[in-house]
């Protein structure tokens, strides 16, 4: 296992930029992999500001290929003439094995792809996207009960300390 020091040095190149916060609750994630993203430079400029939602959006396969659909990348003010649509289809790049392992799975019923976050690695824009099984309410109740005893024991063993 890695340890603290190890695990920063691994992620210290990468900056965060969005994080689907909904997408652990309301699904259960089964794989993850990370991709890359196709962007035009306004896009990227809007990125760079942090004004990007992961909200609503999800991935479908198409002819072969993923795309991102729902993400809502805001229109950078000084774009002007050369701005985006905020709400476009946008392409993610993965190598052709990627493409088809994921199609497999994500073809079973009840299984999504969803996108977990956005974040920039050496100065290049990447997807982190999961196979998600969509939560029942009473699934949802649980991992929240689960959540909160593990607080609740973390609290109590850092008070003893």
């Amino acid at each position: 296992m890695a340890t603290k020091s190890e695990k920063k040095a691994e992620t210290s190149n990468e900056r965060a930029i969005c994080t689907n916060r909904k997408a652990r609750h309301e699904y259960e994630i089964l794989e993850q992999i990370e991709c890359g993203i196709v962007l035009t430079g306004s896009e990227v400029k809007s990125l760079r500001d942090g004004k990007v939602s992961l909200d609503e959006a999800y991935a479908r396969i198409r002819d072969d290929e993923v795309w991102l659909v729902g993400c809502d990348i805001a229109i950078y003010p000084q774009a002007s003439l050369m701005n985006h649509e905020p709400r476009r289809v946008r392409k993610l790049l993965l190598h052709r094995r990627e493409v088809r392992k994921f199609a497999e799975q994500a073809a079973h019923k009840g299984l999504t792809l969803v996108p977990l976050s956005l974040y920039f690695t050496r100065g290049i824009v990447k997807v982190k996207l999961a196979i998600g099984r969509g939560k029942k309410l009473h699934d949802k109740r649980e991992s929240l009960k689960k959540n909160e005893a593990k607080r609740e024991m973390q609290r109590a063993l850092a008070s003893r300390r």
